[in-house]
């Protein structure tokens, strides 16, 4: 197990690397130039050839790009601010260091993803194992229903038609904003309780579908029949054998499905006016603010690729056949 997770970081190492790499290439295909942008209409050639100094960007981008590596071990001064190890450079558009704009960010993101995983997990598994339970019942038919009518939705015509149907017609709930935990725990859920709901639905709608039909798979097994045979009730069968087997599959999708959302829920965060990585993420790209776009994306990366090696180190304690193989 241990020379497994060895390998796997240091292959997470390589791809965070190449990200980084192609997000640097790709922003110098932009045709904008960013030092025309913070110059100013009043701009002056010699003022452009400062700013471009200043900011880097008179030298070819491997070497911007090495020099923003380097940076991340060993820290770097910017416009006096200085920025300790490990450092993601400065943000020459909103005069911030990108650790702490990430940083304070990163909260909402947060809240987002947890909130809404409790919810889509609880609901969808729930409901996927009631369905393969009922195989072929009215609650089944019901809850294939529902995943499939869910899972149709998106999130930028969900999200609204929430806002007017909770919010701006009915003042059922309140407007979707962000409120430290630390603060006002009443707060922080009530603030985020609309878009907790919307991108549950359509998440528990797939975790259904996924539940059941792995279920149902499982259920077909020969280990399940000789369980059965054996004279096991059904609920035993269906817990310890079934939900067992299953459980590899969630676990999978959950962990890439985690890391993606942690990494930034741009339409989810657009959507509702929520200042997460998402939104800062559209933003730096508007901006063409590099150190800014290279940090968010990072920063995405690392999370997606943290949470694939926790899940199959996962994945191989709750399958012996992995840990053998």
């Amino acid at each position: 197990m241990l020379r497994f997770l060895v390998r796997r970081t240091l292959g997470a190492l390589v791809i965070l690397l190449i990200v980084s790499m192609v997000t640097y290439a790709l922003f110098f295909a932009i045709p904008a130039d960013p030092a025309r942008l913070y110059c100013g209409k009043t701009c002056t050639p010699e003022n452009l050839a400062l700013i471009r100094h200043d900011m880097g960007f008179d030298k070819a981008w491997p070497i911007q790009f090495w020099d923003w590596l380097s940076t991340i071990f060993t820290g770097g001064t910017f416009n006096g601010v200085h920025c300790g190890a490990p450092c993601f450079g400065y943000s020459f558009d909103k005069k911030e260091l990108v650790g702490g704009l990430l940083a304070d960010r990163f909260p909402t993101t947060l809240s987002l993803t947890v909130g809404s995983a409790v919810i889509f997990l609880v609901f969808g598994i729930g409901t996927g194992m009631l369905a393969a339970h009922k195989q072929g019942k009215a609650i089944d038919k019901i809850a294939s229903s529902f995943s499939l009518l869910a899972s149709s939705m998106q999130i930028y015509v969900a999200g609204p038609l929430a806002l007017w149907l909770l919010c701006y017609g009915t003042n059922l709930l309140d407007l979707p904003t962000y409120i430290p935990f630390t603060k006002d725990p009443i707060g922080w859920a009530g603030g985020l309780l609309v878009p907790w709901i919307v991108l549950s639905l359509i998440w528990t709608a797939n975790y259904t579908r996924m539940t059941r039909s792995s279920m149902v798979e499982q259920l077909s097994e020969d280990y399940v029949r000789t369980a059965r045979a054996k004279g096991m009730s059904g609920t035993s069968v269906f817990m310890r054998y079934a939900w067992r087997g299953a459980m590899g599959t969630i676990v999978t999708v959950f962990g890439i499905d985690l890391g993606v959302l942690l990494g930034g829920a741009i339409i989810t965060e657009t959507t509702f006016g929520l200042h997460g990585l998402g939104q800062l993420a559209i933003q730096s790209f508007y901006d063409s603010d590099l150190s800014l776009l290279v940090g968010v994306t990072v920063v995405a990366a690392t999370l997606i690729v943290f949470f694939n090696i926790i899940v199959d180190a996962a994945y191989a304690l709750i399958d012996p056949r992995i840990r053998l193989a």
